[in-house]
């Protein structure tokens, strides 16, 4: 907020327009699933002492992706976050990782473990702001395994190193955080 500040003090003749409208999202490119078996106590974090929600709730929806290997000196992937309140740009986010990947699942899990942290840090924010949060944040992630993985809760994890980023992110799926479809 302060950089948009920044901005537009500096260019008093610009300023910036967000679009109120909510997207229109198909529902049914979401699954449903009973993950009481595997993550019983996954609830999301909500702020004890937030203020009353003021005005009308926006929902949020977010698109990640990550170029396997992209960098031809090391080897290592670049994610891609991007995070929308209703139809508003308001976090985007790119990185070479810090690891090497193995595989362009591995590449995409990490990226969605980092959005997954980034969607949590913006929602329970927006709630101290008294804004109220329609559901759960759209993820669109181009990984179909991933997004199965990450979705589904009868699927298996078949390598053992990114199990931090498998258990992480099925966990906010079963806290209702976010939801996942492929894209």
């Amino acid at each position: 907020a302060f950089h948009i500040f920044g901005y537009l003090k500096h260019h008093p003749k610009r300023k910036i327009a967000f679009d109120p409208l909510h997207p229109s999202i198909d529902n049914r490119r979401f699954k449903k699933h009973d993950w009481f078996d595997f993550y019983r106590h996954a609830k999301e974090a909500i702020p004890p002492n937030a203020p009353p929600v003021r005005g009308a709730a926006v929902s949020t929806h977010c698109f990640v992706d990550a170029s396997f290997a992209g960098d031809v000196t090391n080897r290592r992937s670049q994610m891609g976050i991007l995070i929308f309140v209703n139809k508003a740009p308001v976090i985007w986010f790119s990185k070479r990782t810090n690891t090497v990947e193995s595989s362009t699942f591995g590449a995409e899990i990490v990226a969605l473990r980092s959005a997954v942290d980034m969607i949590e840090g913006l929602r329970y924010k927006l709630r101290m702001f008294g804004v109220s949060i329609e559901g759960p944040t759209n993820v669109f992630c181009d990984n179909e395994a991933v997004t199965k993985n990450c979705s589904i809760p009868e699927s298996m994890l078949r390598k053992k190193h990114h199990s931090i980023n498998y258990h992480r992110n099925r966990e906010a799926v079963a806290a209702g955080t976010i939801r996942i479809a492929y894209e």
